[in-house]
C-alpha cells in the first residue's frame, strides 16, 4: 500500500506513536508499504511551528531535516496536475493544505492517513483512519 501521511500523523510517529491507534501503526511498520509525504507537510509544519502551536528544543528546520533523514519517505511531488485538481476538490472548508494533499492522493493514487475529522469521509480517495 503507499500512503500519503497527513501532517500530524507524520508529526505523530516521530514524536508521539500512542497517538496513532493499531491499525495505523502496524500499517506504517510494514516494510511492504511505501510511506509518502507531500511538501505541503513541511510547509504547514513551518507555519504551526511560527504560530506557536509546535515548539522543538532546536530550530525547527534543523529538526525537519533530522526527522527527513531519520525515516526517509517519498516525496510526492507538487505537479501541476496537482496544482490543478486541488481547485476541484470540494472541501466544507477553504483549508489550502488539505486541499493539496487530498489532490496528491488522488493523482499519485495514494491512501491518505489521517485522523482529520473534516477529511476521513472524502470521496474519490482512499483513506486509512486513525481513529482511537
Amino acid at each position: 500500500m503507499k500512503l500519503l501521511l497527513d501532517t500530524h500523523i507524520w508529526l505523530w510517529s516521530l514524536v508521539e506513536p500512542k497517538r496513532l491507534n493499531a491499525r495505523v501503526l502496524k500499517e506504517l511498520q510494514n516494510p511492504e508499504n511505501e510511506l509518502w509525504l507531500s511538501p505541503i507537510s513541511i510547509w504547514e509544519l513551518l507555519v504551526l511551528c511560527e504560530k506557536g502551536r509546535v515548539a522543538f528544543n532546536e530550530e525547527a528546520e534543523t529538526w525537519i531535516g533530522k526527522a527527513l533523514s531519520a525515516a526517509p519517505l517519498f516525496e510526492a511531488l507538487i505537479t501541476h496536475e496537482v496544482a490543478l485538481r486541488s481547485r476541484r476538490i470540494d472541501l466544507p472548508h477553504k483549508d489550502p493544505a488539505d486541499r493539496f494533499l487530498i489532490a496528491t492522493a488522488k493523482v499519485f493514487g495514494l491512501t491518505l492517513v489521517t485522523a482529520d475529522e473534516r477529511l476521513l469521509g472524502t470521496r474519490d480517495i482512499a483513506v486509512l483512519a486513525n481513529r482511537q
